[in-house]
């Protein structure tokens, strides 16, 4: 596979740019940011010329880009080693990140597994131990794959026995997976190896597992082509991957994914098909059978199916089917037809189910209700038993059991507690800590409140605002505003070593809970895609003139930040609210919606953006995309795009081109500048080292500009 060449190689042979001034009110401010070229490249929508001059940067392999890409990088660290406090922030980051951090147990067999970092480790290293009292041994250590951390781990699956680990790597932050294969009594790697696998489970059968992979790309495109004719298949521990039996594909739909699990016994193979983010198909199929075609159980794409496990012969799936807040159903595999179905847990009218675990005759339901979660027990029979009660206003970050044992492990975390392991006893109904973090920050200094403000339409929207217990509401306090509104994604509360940064410096943290994600359900999503966007735009600049409003903060105090659908956001609001916000940090963002489904996995996110080959589409998306609104003589405030040269999820050419076309119409005199990442993709993985950088250099920008006294 060939992968970019390193910039720090090719700075060798890079050129000379022209540079050019923003124009800036104040002298000393001046930024010369390159000299980007323009190019006549102009398309036709429905009549409308639109230019795009700077598609040139959309190939990412060319010398040219690859100049520009180092020139940009050139400015931004210039004006970066200027902060006076930049150095500072990275070691506060530094000493407050390097503590122990330990994932949720999870048993196979006889084995127990998870993983720790002692600190500083760029990535964290997966352990195994016999029992939860033995000695815990290294199973599988991702650091020693890449001198500089880079290459992560995607993907684990312990076989049924726990006699094998198959895992995928991710190398460079990219969405490519390879696969290889462990054997955990002798921690032996085998010599079985796949390549061009992505967004792929792994499903173990027998002696081997199923898979999801495409074919190989053509060279040099393997950071953007789209991503088509995704097959299914099994492979045979000990064989080499050309003897892999293919087991599904789907020609005639060259733009569909499939994802593949088995049952706990082992008796079934489930295939999730799907087009888009948003709603799948499901197929089974007796494995036992070999010869059996798959069964279609639904058709469409018009709701959402997820199978938790079988109980003999019936399916447990998680479905929003006649739910707007999900429900858990059961089917029968020998008389499946929809109106056969039963609701094993009904629909909650206010909470949305997240996700079932099946331990000891019990279903466990997380639960989410106003963007936190709760965990409710029930019997196998769907009735109500009891409520896991949790610690605080927070989140569940994993729960973890078995069918046969009676002990839940579950991860609990908010905005001012990190992550804290409990173990939960079905048969006394008490929780206990397992394991917890001891991190140098005084959280008894800090609450959360969650409050619910009015949309532009009067909808309810709900925030979190986190901050100092003493701080005073004079409109002085600077402020970080988060969002993202989109996908089905909710933000529940979260644990960011890197927030502490700007918390302990006297700032105030935000999350608003826009239309577009989950948070209510499906309609709640729905109320924030297609020809609904703009909801949540108008969503996130409410939130902005609350907190201005209720003097938490002022305009000259606020920043704003997302990233991926978030960068969208931001590009957005900054746009058509550029008075509203001191700093805008759009990151790894979609930034080109007429163009964005012409790469990788682009086309999949049309159930929710639509496409610009629909003219209605054309015409929505032409008035709200980033690329396409930046004005001519606009003050914008200062902006800091980041992205990294191996994303191939948003491929980083939308933050390019949109970097390109801020630069050349800026007015004023804010910095206007792009981060990019070598040896980086869209987040997963990214790391220690790379995200203490990140971060401290996002917050040392939004300080200085801010004029923040950082202690």
């Amino acid at each position: 596979m060939k992968i970019l060449h390193s910039f720090f190689i090719f700075i060798f042979f890079v050129g000379i740019f022209f540079i050019f001034a923003c124009k800036s009110n104040n002298e000393n401010m001046a930024f010369n940011y390159p000299n980007t070229k323009k190019v006549d490249t102009t398309d036709n929508y429905f009549g409308n010329k639109v230019a795009d001059p700077y598609r040139w940067l959309e190939d990412d392999n060319s010398e040219e880009t690859k100049k520009w890409v180092i020139e940009q990088n050139k400015v931004t660290f210039s004006y970066l080693e200027k902060i006076p406090f930049r150095k500072q922030l990275a070691e506060r980051l530094t000493k407050i990140y390097d503590y122990e951090k330990y994932s949720v147990p999870f048993k196979k067999a006889n084995r127990y597994f998870y993983y720790k970092n002692d600190g500083l480790q760029n990535q964290s290293v997966l352990y195994v131990q016999e029992g939860l009292s033995a000695e815990a041994k290294v199973l599988l250590d991702p650091n020693t794959l890449a001198a500089d951390g880079t290459t992560a781990l995607s993907v684990v699956e312990v076989s049924a026995d726990a006699k094998y680990l198959a895992y995928a790597i991710a190398k460079a932050g990219s969405d490519w997976n390879e696969i290889f294969v462990i054997d955990i009594q002798n921690n032996k790697t085998l010599d079985d190896h796949i390549l061009w696998a992505k967004f792929t489970n792994i499903a173990w059968y027998k002696e081997g597992f199923f898979y999801s992979r495409f074919e190989q790309p053509k060279e040099g495109t393997e950071l953007t082509a789209k991503n088509e004719n995704q097959k299914v298949y099994y492979h045979k521990i000990g064989t080499k991957q050309e003897a892999d039996v293919l087991i599904f594909e789907n020609p005639k739909n060259p733009t569909y994914g499939y994802g593949v699990q088995t049952t706990d016994d082992q008796k079934y193979i489930i295939l999730s098909e799907w087009e888009s983010t948003s709603g799948n198909s499901l197929y089974f199929k007796e494995l036992a059978n070999e010869k059996a075609d798959f069964i279609k159980l639904t058709e469409g794409f018009d709701n959402d199916y997820a199978v938790v496990d079988n109980i003999n012969d019936k399916l447990l799936v998680i479905t929003n089917y006649k739910a707007q807040n999900y429900k858990l159903v059961q089917i029968d595999t020998k008389n499946y037809d929809r109106q056969k179905w039963t609701d094993l847990i009904p629909e909650n009218p206010k909470n949305v189910l997240q996700s079932i675990t099946i331990t000891a005759n019990h279903l466990v339901a997380n639960y989410m209700e106003d963007a936190k979660n709760i965990v409710q027990i029930f019997d196998m029979q769907g009735k109500y038993i009891d409520n896991i009660k949790l610690p605080d206003l927070g989140s569940i970050s994993r729960l973890s059991a078995t069918k046969e044992d009676d002990i839940i492990y579950y991860g609990f975390l908010s905005f001012i507690m990190p992550a804290t392991i409990y173990k939960y006893d079905l048969k006394t109904k008490t929780s206990e800590v397992f394991r917890k973090a001891e991190i140098d920050f005084k959280f008894d200094d800090y609450k959360t409140e969650q409050i619910f403000y009015k949309s532009k339409d009067s909808t309810l929207i709900p925030m979190f605002i986190v901050h100092k217990k003493d701080i005073k509401l004079d409109g002085q306090n600077p402020t970080l505003l988060y969002g993202y509104g989109g996908f089905n994604v909710s933000l529940t509360p979260n644990f960011s070593v890197s927030r502490l940064l700007w918390l302990e410096n006297g700032g105030i943290y935000v999350i608003a809970n826009l239309r577009g994600g989950g948070e209510y359900g499906e309609k709640w999503h729905k109320a924030g895609t297609l020809l609904n966007k703009q909801n949540v735009f108008d969503d996130f600049i409410a939130a902005a003139e609350y907190l201005i409003a209720n003097k938490y903060t002022s305009a000259s105090k606020l920043a704003i930040q997302g990233g991926s659908n978030g960068g969208l956001l931001i590009g957005a609001v900054t746009n058509q609210r550029p008075d509203l916000f001191k700093v805008a940090i759009p990151q790894v963002g979609v930034l080109d919606m007429l163009r964005y489904q012409h790469f990788t996995i682009g086309l999949a996110w049309a159930t929710d953006y639509g496409l610009s080959q629909d003219e209605t589409m054309f015409n929505y998306l032409y008035k709200y995309s980033p690329l396409h609104n930046i004005k001519e003589n606009t003050e914008y405030p200062a902006v800091l795009v980041t992205t990294g040269d191996h994303d191939d999820r948003v491929v980083p050419a939308h933050s390019f081109k949109y970097i390109a076309t801020l630069q050349e119409k800026c007015k004023g005199q804010n910095p206007v500048m792009i981060r990019i990442e070598t040896n980086a993709g869209h987040g997963a993985g990214k790391p220690t080292k790379k995200i203490i950088e990140e971060a401290a250099d996002v917050y040392a920008f939004i300080m200085f500009n801010m004029s923040m006294n950082v202690k």
